[in-house]
């Protein structure tokens, strides 16, 4: 279809195929994953949390079903993002759509470097801080709805904070911004990746917001590195 001319009523029918095609995928795996729900669930619980709470008679099938949905999501992503690529690359040119291929691969992997570094070093140490700040008299009572609004969003804010080489690599090869660019405005930058993380983690001490704070850091500065790479490779052509 991109080597032709569509009409509007064959985009639209194309657009209602694919989101019809991602939406089967969601859930197919979704069904799977409410098969395995307590599997995912305990995945999802780090000490010192060792139970939840309902406080509602159909709060825990709910909140299975958001958490099946969620990992269906997850399960079903290659087909969603096929579907998505398949449907804009008929708009975009032959140097646009190179880009994105190549980016493509790196985005999935930065986005998933963010999730298991949130799930190996955030999380545990920010629910213990949260936990045993209240102190030896207060007994937490963490509800469901609560406990994985929590988790999910942290997973997913470091998924996406990790995309930033991602955005600054399609930018760079797009000649939006320059190595110099990048460079010269690193003080603003390092300033707004302190407030990005003090307003994105949930926990009120430095020390969590500097686990998000230092991986941002070090992601513009390789970012600056991958704009460099970028800026020479387009210069010589």
């Amino acid at each position: 279809m991109a080597d032709k001319q569509m009409t509007l009523v064959e985009h639209l029918d194309e657009l209602r195929r694919r989101v019809l095609v991602s939406i089967a995928a969601i859930i197919i795996g979704a069904c799977v994953a409410f098969w395995k729900i307590q599997a995912i669930l305990k995945f999802l619980m780090f000490p010192p949390v060792d139970h939840l709470a309902f406080f509602s008679p159909p709060e825990a099938f709910f909140e299975y079903c958001k958490l099946a949905c969620f990992a269906g999501l997850f399960f079903a992503s290659p087909v969603v993002i096929y579907q998505l690529w398949a449907f804009i690359s008929a708009g975009l040119t032959q140097k646009e759509r190179r880009i994105v291929l190549f980016a493509l691969p790196f985005s999935l992997t930065l986005f998933l470097g963010g999730a298991v570094f949130a799930y190996f070093f955030v999380l545990p140490w920010a629910l213990k801080f949260l936990i045993d700040f209240a102190g030896p008299n207060v007994y937490p009572i963490l509800s469901m709805s609560k406990y994985l609004s929590f988790v999910i969003m942290l997973l997913l804010a470091f998924g996406i904070v990790f995309e930033l080489p991602v955005v600054v690599l399609i930018l760079a090869k797009l000649g939006i911004v320059t190595p110099a660019f990048l460079g010269r405005n690193r003080k603003f930058a390092i300033v707004a990746i302190f407030i990005a993380a003090a307003v994105i983690t949930p926990t009120p001490d430095a020390f969590t917001q500097c686990l998000m704070a230092v991986p941002m850091l070090l992601l513009y500065e390789l970012s600056i590195w991958i704009s460099k790479l970028a800026y020479r490779k387009e210069n010589r052509r």
